[in-house]
């Protein structure tokens, strides 16, 4: 096909080729145009021609069939008529071969013409086949088309004619588009065109459309040096013009203001937007009369601060249609002067503080939550904590406040040890970070290292980011279980419990029962099965209830209606004889427990034990009478015999002999240690019946000291004992009963005598401390045995060893009710072969004495 050659020969040979054949379509044409003209002007001479020879050829035949006869006037009629169309088929003849003379000179015309235009069209091929000219002939509107020259190799235009037609893939988009409408108004509506293309390889190209001869030629010619620069800037400005129409198409289509300024500041363009905001009647009013949008402050303002290099941008304050309007300004310096937008964020800066004061509103909520919430944003940066959250990781502010990455959060508490080791970190993090690709919450159980449960959800946020909250489940878990723990315990325990125990329902069926319940009242485990009803109970066990009273006092309380419910309290003896004490206790949700306790044995205990307190009741008092009347019976002799055994010792009575004087002696020691005896005997009897009364006074204790100094001084002395009395600071006074105080004394100072050796050193120490008064006598006899010491203020109690002599064994429990009666206390330090030392602490009852006086 002519156009597909690879050297200049072949594309000059494809041009001859596509002119030989146009001027050969033209000769056949017009040749043949004639010769169908000729034919037809000469077919009814020939017609008639033929129908004269044919009549004459019949006419012989007639004769030799005897049929000839005179020629009529209709004969000679058609003889003249043959004879007209002989004479026309011969000038028809004689025609035609001047015509076929002239038709061959013609012919010969047009061969030496054929030649002529074989010699232009070598002329021509020079001209038109170019490497930089490609030339593209359509035959019609819907004739196919034929290629002719070629472009360069660089601009990448296809060498085949289907691919080159496809301009699509070798032109840029929108020059391709533009190309081929072109053609089809130039095919269609023989509409020229010149347009400057651009190739997908950034060459540009020249196209000329032109229709000739009832074809359409398109011209592609490669632009070099400086008609490839005009075209590119040609090409350049049609863009630059195009995308500017389309720009400001765009801007006025917007609702924001939109300017343009000259480099001396004067409005050069506004959009519609512009114009309507100044209300100006159009575009052209508001640049002629120079309506300004902003005020001249803010203008001045923009002028000081915009540069090449930095545009303005800051939300300015004006006055639009007499409202207040807030505008977004963003102006930006060019070469040619400058231009901004207003962008109204009024809506916008409304909502903005009232979203402000909704977050302020809900971050001041979140802060006083106990529970611990962070919020991260669509960055995953930390948006807002509260101070739980704070307090729950324990983080410092100015690492949450540097905005940290719930990554970073994250690998934070893991390197602080608190959160759970899993078997994979990674898996771990990934699928705590996958709740930014998540629709729904997704809930964490984190067992933290210290011993903390959180529930943990993380909720996405439509618009990015997630909420994070975590719920302190510890103290849940814990109560959970220790209430799991507690209800088996309870039922292992209910279970064996000696005690009966019966839980109701508020519809009066049973709950549950230990195996003592059944067993008290002798029915099986299937009488009293769970669910069963409160009456089925009652008649299992109505052999063991006597007259069934208990039962029916039971249900009554369990399905009554009462609003105050109270606990009831009853004991009831049963036909087996068994004592129970029953409860009925009110439990949540309308249910009741019953408890039955089995007092048989403590009832019978109880009654002997009433039995036995009755006659110890009995012989306290026959104690008490016989103590009464035996030391006041006592008393009275032993006064007589001590008066009158010391009246016999005075000169009055006269001279004793030696004899009677050592049995003076005698009567009087024994009469004073019975005296002695009988008055610590009614002492405690007194103390035990709680009678005795102090008789307080203030008691100076260095006299006191040294009265008991002189009273013990004849025994000490018989048993060759000396009395070392030491006083530690300044005793002074306290509140206390004399007498008492004394008898402490003596009894102590009494028994040491009975126990140290002969000249040996009794000591008696006297101290204070605060209003505590201290006495300490101390001995160097042989002590008391580790075993006997928890026994040595017992009463009557005596134990063998070296002392003296023997008494009641009341010294040291009457010491131990006085000091107790003074609120004080009594304690004994003694090891074998290391003596006694008991120590006494009385404080002053001043307190005790104000009670008393008030």
């Amino acid at each position: 096909m002519p156009g597909t050659g690879d050297g200049p020969h072949a594309r000059r040979q494809g041009a001859v080729a596509v002119f030989e054949r146009a001027r050969a379509r033209t000769f056949l044409r017009d040749f043949g145009g004639g010769l169908r003209r000729l034919t037809r002007r000469a077919a009814p001479a020939l017609r008639l021609l033929l129908l004269a020879s044919a009549a004459f050829a019949a006419r012989p035949a007639l004769a030799q069939d005897g049929l000839h006869a005179p020629m009529s006037s209709a004969d000679m009629i058609n003889f003249a008529l043959v004879i007209g169309a002989l004479s026309a088929a011969m000038l028809s003849a004689i025609w035609l071969i001047k015509e076929r003379a002239k038709i061959e000179t013609e012919n010969g015309e047009f061969k030496a013409s054929l030649g002529d235009a074989h010699t232009r069209i070598s002329r021509y091929q020079a001209l038109l086949v170019d490497k930089d000219r490609r030339i593209v002939v359509w035959e019609g509107t819907g004739g196919p088309a034929e290629i002719v020259g070629q472009l360069p190799v660089e601009i990448g235009a296809p060498r085949e004619t289907a691919e080159f037609l496809a301009f699509g893939r070798w032109l840029e988009a929108r020059s391709a588009s533009r190309l081929e409408k072109a053609v089809d108004r130039l095919r269609a509506a023989a509409e020229r065109f010149d347009l400057v293309l651009e190739s997908a390889r950034g060459h540009v190209i020249e196209a000329q459309g032109r229709v000739s001869g009832g074809r359409a030629f398109v011209r592609f010619v490669a632009l070099t040096n400086l008609r490839e620069e005009l075209a590119e800037l040609k090409a350049e400005r049609d863009r630059l013009f195009g995308g500017m129409e389309t720009l400001q198409g765009l801007l006025d289509s917007l609702d924001m203001p939109v300017w343009m300024r000259e480099e001396d500041g004067r409005l050069a363009w506004v959009n519609l937007a512009y114009a309507k905001a100044v209300e100006a009647k159009d575009r052209s009013d508001a640049i002629g009369r120079g309506l300004e949008i902003l005020a001249t402050q803010s203008r001045d303002r923009i002028r000081a601060e915009v540069t090449h290099d930095r545009p303005f941008e800051e939300k300015v304050s004006t006055v639009v249609h007499g409202d207040r309007v807030f505008y977004n300004v963003v102006e930006a310096m060019g070469e040619a002067g400058s231009a901004g937008l207003a962008i109204d964020v009024s809506e916008l800066e409304a909502a903005r503080e009232e979203l402000s004061r909704t977050l302020r509103s809900h971050a001041d909520t979140l802060d006083h939550l106990a529970t611990p919430v962070a919020i991260f944003d669509s960055k995953q940066r930390l948006e807002f904590y509260n101070q739980a959250f704070q307090r729950l990781w324990d983080l410092d502010t100015p690492f949450l406040d540097s905005r940290p990455s719930n990554t970073e959060f994250l690998e934070r508490l893991r390197a602080e040890g608190k959160l759970p080791e899993p078997h994979s970190w990674r898996e771990f993090k990934e699928r705590a970070l996958s709740v930014y690709q998540s629709v729904d919450p997704q809930p964490f159980l984190w067992h933290l290292p210290d011993g903390q449960t959180l529930n943990v959800f993380a909720n996405a946020h439509p618009q990015g980011g997630a909420t994070w909250v975590f719920d302190d489940l510890t103290e849940k878990v814990d109560l959970e279980t220790r209430y799991n723990t507690l209800l088996k315990v309870q039922g292992e325990t209910i279970d064996h419990l000696a005690e009966g125990v019966a839980v109701f329902g508020a519809d009066g069926r049973l709950k549950l029962s230990n195996p003592a319940f059944r067993a008290l009242w002798g029915i099986t485990e299937a009488e009293a099965a769970p669910g069963s009803h409160i009456r089925s109970v009652a008649k299992a066990c109505l052999p063991s209830d006597i007259e069934g009273a208990s039962w029916k006092m039971f249900s009554a309380v369990i399905t009554s209606f009462d609003d105050e419910r109270r606990t009831h309290e009853e004991r009831v003896e049963l036909a087996s004889g068994l004592v129970l004490d029953t409860a009925l206790v009110p439990l949540p949700n309308a249910q009741w427990m019953a408890t039955f306790v089995n007092m048989s044995d403590s009832v019978r205990v109880e009654r002997a034990l009433t039995d036995m307190n009755e006659a110890l009741r009995k012989a306290d008092a026959l104690k008490n009478d016989f103590v009464q009347h035996v030391s006041y019976e006592l008393r009275s002799p032993l006064t007589n015999i001590i008066g009158f055994t010391d009246l016999l010792k005075s000169p009055v009575a006269g001279d004793l002999t030696p004899k009677q004087a050592e049995y003076v002696d005698h009567i009087s020691t024994s009469s004073s240690v019975l005296l002695t005896t009988v008055n610590d005997i009614l002492d405690l009897a007194t103390v035990d019946a709680g009678i005795m009364k102090l008789d307080l006074h203030d008691v100076d204790l260095v006299a006191l000291l040294d009265e008991v100094a002189a009273q013990m001084g004849d025994r000490l002395k018989e048993n060759d004992l000396r009395l070392k009395i030491e006083r530690s600071g300044t005793l002074g006074w306290i509140v206390a009963d004399p007498q008492r105080l004394k008898q402490i004394l003596l009894k102590l100072l009494s028994n040491a005598a009975n126990y140290a050796p002969e000249g040996s050193v009794i000591r008696l120490k006297g101290s204070r401390e605060h209003d505590t008064a201290i006495f300490t006598v101390t001995d160097d006899g042989p002590g008391i045995p580790e075993d006997l010491l928890a026994t040595v203020f017992d009463r009557f109690e005596t134990h063998e060893g070296d002392g003296r002599g023997h008494g009641a064994g009341l010294g040291l429990s009457i010491v131990e009710s006085f000091v107790n009666l003074h609120q004080g206390d009594v304690s004994i330090e003694s090891r074998p072969g290391e003596g006694t030392t008991v120590t006494c602490r009385i404080p002053s009852a001043e307190a005790t004495r104000a009670r008393a006086s008030g």
